[in-house]
């Protein structure tokens, strides 16, 4: 058999010490068959905000399969590789939402509002199985059921195969699960650098300015100097450890600085669009309406 190329097309980007492109998205087809046909790296389906779906993700995920893009690319994964955020907070330490969207063929998880070293851990188990205590790369100890028969059909792996790729990368280099942390309040600032030491197999932290701001007192106001210090410092303490760094709100506006400022996973929403539309209503005089 011939050797399995990369899958994850965003841990395959950041492998090449590049910048790794994605956006949110929702579960509708059009949308999904949309995104599919971009030349985004990846894409993370919506679960934290919107309501749990697992019969819709698993016809999202479908869906991206293109079997023109899987034939030139001579691979069985789909061109944006889907990852799922799913929806209880950090501090819930749960695992189930994580085990179906791992068992439904998502390649990796991004988890809410993780402030402890505790939490992180828990985050990393849940996307890895079990194995011997002995086993190289024993920590953090595998929580995950076994139940992969939809994703092993999804990757398009034999069970063994399934298994030997179904591990959290960059713990192991040849896992094709991309664990993200999304650090959200100033407890997970100040417990960062304690994560990002005790706990192996993070794959990349996400900045959730969103929620950080809030909590810094200034919501939404991404530029306002206490929220960019707070970024700052999140952006310091992972160059620190050479892990990558996101951000969630890139724009056209945004991105020179946001690339200066060192993140590598960069969440860039797609913009819809009126030309038409505009240039009709200017050239009939209803510009100002």
């Amino acid at each position: 058999m011939a050797a399995i190329p990369r899958l994850n097309g965003i841990i395959r980007a950041l492998e090449r010490r590049q910048h790794a492109f994605a956006t949110f998205a929702t579960t509708d087809l059009d949308t999904v068959l949309a995104l599919g046909a971009s030349r985004y790296d990846g894409l993370v389906f919506e679960a934290e905000h919107n309501v749990w779906d697992g019969r819709a993700l698993r016809d999202a995920l479908q869906y991206l399969l293109n079997r023109r893009q899987i034939a030139e690319a001579g691979s069985v994964a789909p061109a944006v590789t889907p990852i799922v955020r799913i929806p209880p907070n950090g501090s819930e330490m749960n695992q189930v939402y994580a085990k179906q969207a791992l068992d439904l063929g998502a390649y990796g998880i991004v988890w809410p509002h993780v402030s402890t070293a505790a939490q992180a851990h828990n985050a990393v188990a849940s996307c890895r199985y079990p194995r011997l205590r002995d086993a190289p790369r024993y920590e953090p100890a595998g929580q995950r059921g076994d139940g992969p028969a939809a994703a092993v059909r999804y990757w398009g792996l034999t069970q063994e195969d399934y298994y030997r790729r179904a591990d959290v990368w960059p713990l192991d280099p040849e896992g094709e699960i991309l664990v993200i942390l999304m650090i959200e309040d100033r407890q997970g600032i100040a417990n960062l650098d304690e994560m990002l030491r005790q706990v192996p197999g993070i794959g990349a932290v996400l900045i959730g300015e969103g929620d950080l701001s809030q909590e810094l007192g200034h919501p939404r106001q991404y530029d306002h100097p206490v929220v960019r210090s707070a970024m700052a410092e999140i952006v310091g303490i992972c160059k620190a450890h050479g892990v990558v760094v996101g951000h969630p709100h890139v724009g056209q506006g945004n991105l020179q600085r946001v690339l200066d400022e060192g993140y590598r996973f960069l969440m860039c929403a797609p913009v819809r669009s009126y030309g038409a539309l505009d240039a009709g209503l200017r050239l009939a005089g209803r510009a100002g309406e």
